[in-house]
């Protein structure tokens, strides 16, 4: 037994995991108010052990936002535009279609695409966009719209939840994004996201998806104005739904960005309030397959930490990201392969490139031989991307 454990405060509940016992909402509080990070770290770790072994993943895909424009005005927000902002966007079908060419280019396996809940473009926008893009590559994996948008299209297009999702589907849609649940609870998500779809809402979008034998991703943002308690609140719908359904592959939690939005924060999570959040959720969603360190929100530094604090994942190249750049994320815009290897590896784990679904499409056993090898035309398929985004 690890020694921390052995002399901890928290060794009543290490117990209770190892003994493969489901932990409380009081547990996952006590656990999420400790000082005691590293017995946290190592039971975390325990947990992610037995669940993904020695391996940690990620992602080779590619970022797009079809536009900024949106009817909601999230107090956290620094993404949307209103139409008179000179640097609001849309994008036509034809131009995620040539951004989507060009990320082929680089080996991606997976578009995830979001935009702003848009006053205007009309549900075939939508569906044509899926189309097209399935039929440029019909492997390419399409992660597309949060709960939010769902919920708008629906008004958009006078239809059911279940009929627009049934219809996204059958138009090429392979997973939700998890985008938008923020913190579940009401009092807080009034203060953050006025107007924005309820806890319910969003929770019965998934459940809808789920139940139409598809899967989808979840998140939680956290350190703005939400109490340890509220967070353990979320956790605890979210292992309920899963409990339902069996429907999400990962929880991404999101670390809050403090700059260039309404929202004061005298205190925006530190990296040791992330790495016990990322380990209590580990510890906690004892029905999840995996949890994600988001090297966008984190950095790639502490996403590597992350990965001994109960994470298995640290997301994807991402190419062009704009949400938390936008409000002040200071991490590069993208990732290559290659250093998403060479991180992983950093942290002594074989690095597995996955699917959208988290299944494994490549291992890098050890010991690393000519691995991920670049692109002749990596670079330049960067630049390009980037200097059209």
């Amino acid at each position: 037994m690890n020694f921390f454990i052995q002399r901890s405060e928290l060794r009543d509940l290490y117990d209770k995991v190892a003994a493969g016992e489901r932990i409380s909402e009081a547990d996952a509080l006590r656990l999420l108010e400790t000082k005691d990070l590293n017995t946290l770290g190592a039971i975390a770790d325990f947990v992610r052990q037995r669940k993904t072994g020695n391996r940690a993943s990620y992602i080779i895909n590619r970022y797009i936002n079809y536009s900024n424009y949106c009817i909601l005005s999230c107090q956290f927000c620094s993404f949307a535009r209103k139409k008179r902002d000179a640097d609001g966007f849309q994008l036509a079908v034809e131009e995620i279609v040539h951004k989507a060419r060009e990320a082929l280019k680089l080996g991606i396996t997976e578009l995830h695409i979001v935009g702003g809940l848009h006053p205007s473009l009309p549900f075939s926008y939508y569906t044509d966009m899926l189309k097209a893009l399935k039929y440029l590559d019909g492997r390419l994996q399409l992660k597309c719209f949060t709960a939010i948008e769902i919920l708008h299209l629906a008004w958009l297009a006078k239809k059911t939840v279940l009929e627009t999702l049934t219809e996204l589907k059958a138009a090429g849609l392979d997973s939700l994004t998890g985008g938008g649940a923020e913190i579940f609870r009401k009092e807080v998500r009034s203060a953050i996201a006025k107007g924005k779809e309820s806890a319910e809402e969003y929770l019965d979008v998934h459940r809808t998806w789920h139940r139409l034998g598809q899967r989808s991703t979840c998140t939680m943002l956290y350190g703005h104005v939400e109490t340890p308690a509220d967070r353990v609140d979320h956790l605890r719908q979210l292992r309920a739904l899963q409990d339902e359904t069996h429907g999400f592959t990962a929880l991404i939690p999101l670390a809050y960005q403090p700059e260039n939005n309404d929202i004061p924060v005298k205190h925006p999570p530190t990296g040791f309030d992330s790495l016990r959040t990322i380990a209590v959720s580990r510890i906690y969603l004892d029905n999840f397959p995996h949890i994600t360190a988001y090297w966008v929100g984190l950095g790639m530094k502490l996403a590597q930490v992350a990965l001994n604090y109960g994470a298995d994942d640290i997301h994807g190249t991402i190419i062009e990201e704009h949400i938390f750049h936008m409000a002040g994320a200071t991490s590069p815009q993208l990732q290559t392969e290659a250093d998403m290897i060479k991180a992983i590896r950093e942290t002594g784990r074989t690095p597995v490139q996955r699917n959208t679904f988290y299944e494994p499409i490549k291992i890098w056993e050890d010991p690393p031989a000519a691995e991920a090898p670049e692109n002749p035309a990596h670079s330049k398929v960067l630049e390009d991307n980037l200097a059209t985004a």
